[in-house]
């Protein structure tokens, strides 16, 4: 394995606490199942719920893919406990407001608006919002279009996905028409 096309497909994000229990407990599954981890979220809503998102490289998952992952997980999750207490489990698919975790999702997603947050400020701002252009040298690139005194200018800029916090899509016109042409044929 390469190491450039590994790093294509390896996760930025990094869960911590009991979800980074969970991923660990999930990983090999998805693995066996030709699926790839988005992302893992413990929330305190109704209760404790355990998100879980997934899809396949090419950026599809299907209702059964959930159905597998959750049964298969289920037990795991019983056995090595890492939720004190009671939780619900949702296995789901990204949709359409989904976080880029990957380098090749800024690949995939390239032509898409995007909002990103930093983990730290870069002049003065920990917020930006533009379009992705894609990845390169280990930074993600957007186009931003800042209004200078009165006129338009845009301006690509690279992010450093160590200084990522969060990206996620916005959702547009363009967006949607992208995830419905994703859809499996049923």
């Amino acid at each position: 394995m390469s190491h450039s096309s590994q790093g294509m497909d390896e996760r930025f994000v990094q869960e911590t606490g009991p979800a980074a229990a969970i991923v660990e407990l999930v990983l090999p599954i998805l693995g066996e199942l030709g699926l790839d981890l988005v992302r893992v979220r413990v929330t305190g809503q109704d209760g404790t719920t355990v998100q879980i998102m997934i899809e396949r490289p090419e950026g599809t998952v299907t209702v059964e893919d959930c159905a597998a992952v959750s049964r298969r997980l289920s037990p795991l999750l019983d056995a090595h406990d890492p939720m004190p207490g009671g939780y619900n489990l949702e296995v789901s698919s990204p949709g359409v407001n989904r976080p880029l975790v990957r380098p090749r999702d800024f690949e995939l997603w390239a032509g898409h608006q995007a909002k990103v947050e930093l983990k730290e400020l870069v002049d003065g701002r920990r917020r930006f919002r533009g379009e992705i252009e894609g990845f390169a040298e280990a930074e993600c690139e957007l186009r931003l279009k800042a209004v200078l005194e009165g006129y338009d200018e845009q301006q690509t800029i690279g992010l450093p996905l160590e200084m990522i916090e969060d990206v996620r899509l916005v959702t547009d016109d363009a967006a949607l028409k992208k995830a419905l042409k994703k859809k499996p044929a049923q």
